[in-house]
């Protein structure tokens, strides 16, 4: 009887980088990879940015061509949808009633937006963006739109923003916190974006709670704000955060907590199935003191990437614990953001640099836990050697423009 091989559920970044990791790491048994979209596996960062700026079309996105599945035998199913896991007789059961067999199962099942609750939110004109479908119904509103709200001042609302002030559109940020991007980069770094975007003439709304989309002939109209105010818009964007999409494990009976638990090697507790990427907690060094229990649930091309390498590597036989440093980055207007760590929202600021190239490194008990590099991406590459590394280095020191830097995360290395 010939294997089942491993069976891997999502075709988006995470999903694709374990199938074509086990084929680069000698794994020979078969690799399925089930997606619930169309069409081949594609980059989602650009969506907000190059992809709706029209810089690039939906082929440019693309992670590899069709040919490149085929020549390393990995059988792709797009258009597919998951409904069950037999755990017991170790299948996975389709919504079409098919079943398929593994040997292991690979959950990459991402992440869905949050939905907006309140009247009106399904009015049309109220858009998300998640995939390329939304991308592509984004980008006919733009050129149909005069006035744009945005809800909610994180990295894809404040990149839409940027985008929709650069085609000449009056823009409103709503953000319900006091500044922009609070929950992932300093006031410091906050505050340079505040003025980038204004001086774009984005207009913004914070500490403001939304109340209901007002709407004329099931078209939205405006957006009413908790004070009664209402911003009239014809095109509102939703980006207040996502939803891993844990369903599946958790009607399986493994173990959910905004996503699905694994351990350091990323497995669930069956020894048969693994998780990683979007919808997976995971306990990360780079996590301590920023909750209960050191996990983290990290929404990044870079954690995608390198935990797909991981698990592979694991699968063919090499098991090592995740450990890669987490890095992020934004492109809103010309301005590039880049991070390196987690910090959290009480971490001390060390600014080096200034005007438009800065970078701010944050501290937590007195140790490096993650650094802010605006247009400074040479800092950037130091940070995630010094922080890979785990090389000391004080408030004290990173607030000395003297020190160089490279050379002691060179002489650390």
């Amino acid at each position: 009887m010939s294997a089942a091989g491993t069976l891997i559920v999502g075709g988006g970044q995470a999903g694709f980088q374990v199938a074509a990791s086990l084929r680069e790491a000698g794994y020979a048994d078969p690799v399925v990879l089930i997606g619930d979209e169309p069409g081949l596996p594609y980059q989602r960062p650009p969506l907000s940015k190059a992809y709706l700026a029209g810089k690039t079309d939906a082929e440019g996105l693309n992670l590899r061509p069709a040919s490149y599945l085929a020549e390393h035998r990995i059988a792709h199913r797009p258009g597919t949808r998951a409904a069950r896991i037999d755990r017991d007789a170790r299948r996975l059961i389709l919504a079409d009633g098919e079943s398929l067999p593994y040997d292991h199962l690979v959950l990459a099942t991402g992440a869905r937006n949050r939905d907006l609750p309140v009247p009106g939110a399904d009015l049309a004109g109220v858009r998300q963006l998640r995939g390329l479908a939304d991308a592509d119904r984004l980008r006919e509103a733009i050129g149909a739109a005069e006035r744009v709200v945005v809800v909610g001042a994180g990295f894809i609302g404040l990149e839409f923003a940027a985008v929709a002030a650069a085609h000449g559109l009056a823009v409103t940020v709503i953000e319900a916190a006091a500044r922009p991007m609070a929950r992932a980069v300093s006031a410091e770094t906050g505050a340079f974006f505040r003025a980038a975007h204004e001086g774009w003439g984005v207009r913004f709304a914070f500490s403001a709670g939304v109340t209901a989309i007002e709407g004329t002939d099931g078209r939205a109209t405006g957006v009413r704000l908790a004070e009664g105010d209402v911003l009239p818009a014809d095109l509102i964007l939703v980006g207040i955060g996502v939803v891993p999409n844990a369903e599946l494990a958790a009607e399986a009976g493994l173990a959910v907590a905004d996503g699905v638990r694994v351990d350091a090697f990323l497995a669930t507790e069956d020894p048969a199935i693994s998780a990683l990427g979007d919808c997976a907690r995971f306990p990360s060094a780079f996590a301590t003191g920023l909750g209960r229990d050191d996990t983290v649930r990290i929404e990044s091309v870079q954690n995608a990437i390198d935990q797909g390498r991981c698990l592979a590597a694991r699968l063919a036989g090499r098991p090592a614990p995740y450990g890669a440093v987490p890095w992020f980055w934004s492109d809103q207007g010309r301005h590039k953001l880049q991070i390196a760590g987690l910090a959290g929202p009480d971490d001390a600021s060390v600014l080096r640099g200034s005007g438009d190239a800065f970078s701010v490194f944050r501290f937590r008990g007195g140790i490096l836990r993650a650094v802010e590099s605006v247009n400074r991406a040479a800092d950037h590459m130091v940070a995630r050697r010094l922080l890979a590394a785990g090389t000391p280095l004080t408030p004290e020191q990173a607030a000395d423009p003297g020190l160089d830097l490279k050379a002691l995360a060179t002489a650390r290395g």
